[in-house]
């Protein structure tokens, strides 16, 4: 406790949080180069065409996920549910909270489906090499649990705490959401992602299995950041406009990748305007999609229904190369050429909502107590009959055990919540929709996408 808050004396002035305070450690974490990146890179890519006003970084998000990662420790340790966290555990949360993003790409989740390295991984790469991982050590943190807490796929080191922080800082209720979510609507002008913040830290407890969970009467906030979750995606993230700008540099990126135009080392450590000066400076027609995006003018929507699982036409999209073929035919059907058009799917999307629930079980305390009421009768009648002469005083019970609450966890769709699996089912399905955008749209080239892919 003495540490969360002596040691975290370096103020940071953020428009949503305030002031955020850093340890001279993090501080430093925070001034180096490959952080500095960060500050590069839009946190929500091309959505600023659409949204004028989104133009904030990966680096302030960064910085604003770890204040949540402070606040949310703090929140557990105050009920001193961390006993079995060290400190170096805790440390190295804290850098894997301010550097998850490191090994981000430029143009937000526009290359996320390409076969491309995740970013976690190369965030971890960073943290176990070069400059920063002597940084990571003065920080009191370990490398290597700071890269196995971002990246699941690097080995365990300290089982229980590894998995611990990792559930933390990537779940329902993680400090990358609870500051995104707020951060991105501030910036976007919307209301819908603004979330209770304070409210839901005073809900948060350790869980069975060291899951985080929520007490039953926090559970309205878990709800409120899914339903935010999902009018964020449907008014921002995955907005019209947005998604055309994204499928337009997919495509550019895909083509070139296939063709050996690019390698995919040449698109890891970039910034946008690395990103954009690496495609300008090479010669491929497919960059002229890029180049549109680069200049503000995005494919109109010539198409936009509803994706169905059922349709085997669908499912094939999901395949980037039977996408790009779906593309060719289109447009020789239309008369056009294949980069006049692109088609659009977004990856599933998924609302989480394996949350524990804690309930307060009166039933069980009850049992509790009439069981200790019975063990002290019990008690007191052996010392009776083995010491008759003697007057034995009843137990003190403590006072602090009459009060302590007894909890119950259930699965979060068991708890009196309207997000049953059928609801939340019907968000994901109600946000994905397949489009078709144009360069130039007409009534033709409509009808010809309807006929194919409607």
């Amino acid at each position: 406790m003495r540490f969360l808050t002596s040691d975290f004396t370096e103020p940071v002035r953020d428009p949503i949080w305030g002031n955020i305070f850093l340890s001279p450690a993090l501080e430093r974490l925070a001034a180096s180069a490959p952080f500095a990146k960060l500050g590069r890179i839009k946190q929500l890519g091309p959505a600023f065409l659409v949204y004028p006003g989104a133009t904030h970084t990966r680096r302030a998000h960064s910085i604003g996920v770890l204040h949540m990662a402070r606040r949310l420790v703090w929140a557990l340790a105050v009920k001193g549910q961390l006993d079995f966290c060290t400190r170096e555990g805790i440390q190295s949360y804290f850098v894997a909270a301010l550097c998850h993003d490191l090994g981000h790409f430029p143009f937000a989740h526009s290359l996320k489906e390409l076969p491309l390295e995740q970013h976690e991984a190369l965030t971890a790469r960073e943290l176990l090499a070069g400059p920063l991982r002597a940084l990571v050590l003065e920080a009191g943190a370990d490398p290597a649990a700071a890269a196995a807490i971002v990246d699941k796929d690097v080995p365990d080191i300290r089982d229980r705490e590894i998995r611990f922080f990792r559930g933390l800082l990537s779940g329902v209720l993680d400090p990358d959401k609870l500051d995104y979510l707020n951060r991105d609507a501030f910036y976007c002008g919307v209301p819908y992602g603004h979330q209770d913040s304070d409210f839901i830290l005073q809900r948060v407890a350790v869980g069975p299995g060291d899951a985080l969970a929520i007490e039953e009467r926090g559970l309205m906030s878990v709800e409120g950041l899914l339903f935010s979750k999902y009018l964020m995606y449907r008014s921002v993230y995955w907005h019209k406009g947005v998604r055309s700008a994204t499928a337009m540099i997919k495509k550019a990126i895909l083509l070139a990748l296939n063709e050996g135009v690019l390698r995919h080392e040449d698109l890891y450590g970039l910034d946008d305007e690395g990103f954009y000066a690496k495609l300008r400076a090479i010669p491929f027609a497919p960059f002229v999609l890029a180049e549109s995006v680069f200049e503000g003018r995005t494919y109109g929507t010539v198409l936009d229904i509803a994706f169905d699982e059922e349709s085997e036409c669908h499912r094939r999209l999901l395949d980037l190369g039977s996408r790009v073929e779906a593309e060719d035919t289109l447009a020789a059907e239309a008369g056009i050429g294949n980069l006049d058009l692109v088609i659009d799917l977004p990856e599933g999307i998924s609302f989480e909502t394996d949350l524990p629930v804690l309930r307060e079980d009166t039933r069980r305390e009850d049992t509790r107590r009439e069981d200790t009421r019975r063990e002290d009768t019990r008690r007191e009648d052996t010392r009776r009959e083995d010491t008759p002469r003697i007057a034995h005083r009843p137990a003190e019970r403590n006072p602090a055990d009459e009060g302590r609450r007894v909890w119950q966890a259930i699965p979060f769709p068991e708890s009196p919540t309207v997000f049953k699996p059928p609801v939340v089912d019907g968000f994901a399905k109600a946000l994905r929709r397949l489009r078709v955008f144009a360069k130039t749209p007409s009534e033709g080239l409509a009808a010809a996408a309807a006929d194919m892919l409607g």
